[in-house]
């Protein structure tokens, strides 16, 4: 179980957790030592950001309605021929803060969660605690590739998240699949000896996913390489 990043990745998600932190901080703001002066600055950082989203979600739509506007001065149909309107900014404007209210936040949540005081009961009620994420494992499935370099085989592979690689090989020699290494770290390289001069063979290879010292997932598709001596 792994927990996701409390900052959303949405400006308009950002604007909600910046009013919620302007609502409920100050609650808590006794126990975690958040002076005045940073509730005010955290109040009029949300509010600015929240009055700028919303003046850009508007100012989007009177572009879209100019787009097609355009598109029906040049093409024709139905619609309105009138000019689009375009819209007042909301009353009251909130005064001008300084930029970077998202590093701010970061900065403010990183000194929260320092607090002696700080629990993870009040990251929940703060929203400073990312949501946690199930991974299912038995989805995952390698995807490999194969080249030669100087005559040897290279297994080439992501590492994804997991651990590491367990690759299998079979040679050709009746043995079928046999395990050959474990690696951490793309790509692998096939050193074993090549097969003596004037022979060949083809080296087929298979791998699965390990995860805290298991095979996790699916084994991947065989892949093959003609090698000779």
């Amino acid at each position: 179980m792994t927990t996701l990043p409390f900052m959303p990745s949405t400006d308009s998600d950002r604007a909600d957790l910046l009013d919620h932190l302007a609502a409920t901080l100050p609650h808590y703001a006794g126990v975690l030592e958040i002076s005045g002066q940073d509730m005010d600055a955290l109040k009029a950082d949300a509010t600015a950001f929240r009055y700028a989203y919303q003046s850009m979600c508007d100012m989007q739509t009177y572009a879209q309605a100019w787009t097609s506007y355009k598109n029906l001065l040049r093409d024709g149909g139905a619609g309105n021929a009138g000019w689009p309107v375009a819209p007042a900014l909301a009353e009251p404007i909130p005064p001008a803060v300084s930029p970077g209210i998202i590093p701010k936040l970061s900065a403010l949540a990183a000194r929260i969660k320092t607090n002696r005081n700080y629990t993870s009961t009040i990251g929940y009620d703060l929203w400073l605690i990312g949501a946690e994420q199930k991974i299912d494992t038995s989805t995952w499935k390698p995807a490999l590739s194969v080249y030669s370099q100087a005559g040897h085989p290279v297994i080439v592979w992501n590492k994804g998240k997991a651990n590491a690689l367990e690759i299998w090989v079979d040679r050709g020699d009746g043995n079928n699949f046999v395990f050959f290494v474990i690696n951490t770290e793309p790509n692998t390289t096939d050193t074993t000896p090549l097969p003596a001069a004037g022979g060949s063979a083809v080296w087929k290879y298979k791998a699965i996913y390990r995860s805290h010292d298991e095979q996790v997932g699916q084994w991947s598709d065989v892949i093959s390489l003609a090698v000779g001596g």
